[in-house]
């Protein structure tokens, strides 16, 4: 079975996958302190719970935006279940080629995703990760990685709003039925939501207009995608697996 993790700069998602089956999905809080044993007990702990035995696990693939915890955390994995993890980085075969012009500052998650998304829904397709940056990528009908936009993410813009404020309180992120906020919080939560789906409708059609590619396939991943995605005709599909089934895909390639 394969296990493909997904580091990320607020969470850790994790991926069992068995052949192209994801049989289980985790997710834990990203910390730079944890060390080797903690990690490895912590996993070896999820399988636990799950009735998984330790032995099952015979490979890993990696992908992480956040480098310091790169080495207890594969060292980890090297302990508790001998097994070298394969990490993705500049170099990996992806059958995606970069055609910008440092390939090597591309995150490894951008990468995973838009392996995903042009292997499970073809290209041209513009991927959108909702995570604690939010992402928009083009690929092309060649598997052509063109271009990307880089935007705070949703919870990033929403806290910057309430810790840069004196009096601002912090509020939850949701979805509002009107856009006529009547007090400090709705109006809050409405220029949260629908200051954010105004962004991505904007950004998705700037993409399609500057790349003269009008009929593309748009494809959302990540936590709060789903809230922005069933509120705008601009996104044609919301995968919150994406990013896992990348992992596997890259893992199947090597």
């Amino acid at each position: 079975m394969l296990f493909a993790i997904d580091v990320g700069n607020t969470n850790i998602t994790i991926g069992l996958f068995d052949k192209d089956k994801l049989v289980k999905q985790f997710r834990m809080i990203t910390k730079t302190s944890r060390t080797s044993d903690e990690y490895g007990v912590f996993l070896r702990q999820l399988l636990l719970v799950n009735g998984i035995e330790d032995a099952k696990i015979n490979a890993v693939i990696i992908s992480s935006v956040v480098p310091n915890i790169m080495h207890s955390l594969t060292s980890g994995i090297i302990k508790y279940f001998d097994v070298n993890p394969l990490i993705v980085a500049p170099g990996i075969k992806s059958g995606i080629r970069l055609a910008i012009p440092n390939p090597k500052e591309l995150g490894a998650d951008r990468l995973v995703d838009a392996v995903a998304a042009y292997e499970l829904y073809g290209g041209p397709v513009i991927v959108v990760d909702f995570g604690t940056a939010t992402t928009h990528d083009l690929v092309l009908a060649d598997g052509t990685f063109a271009a990307g936009v880089t935007s705070p993410g949703i919870r990033l813009a929403a806290n910057a709003l309430w810790t840069g404020t004196a009096k601002l309180p912090e509020v939850e992120i949701q979805k509002v039925d009107t856009i006529l906020g009547k007090d400090t919080v709705s109006s809050m939560q409405a220029g949260i939501y629908y200051g954010y789906i105004g962004q991505t409708e904007y950004i998705i059609n700037g993409i399609k207009k500057e790349s003269g590619l009008s009929d593309i396939k748009v494809v959302a991943t990540g936590g709060l995608g789903k809230m922005i995605s069933e509120a705008t005709n601009a996104i044609d599909i919301y995968d919150p697996e994406l990013t896992l089934h990348g992992l596997r895909i890259i893992y199947d390639k090597q």
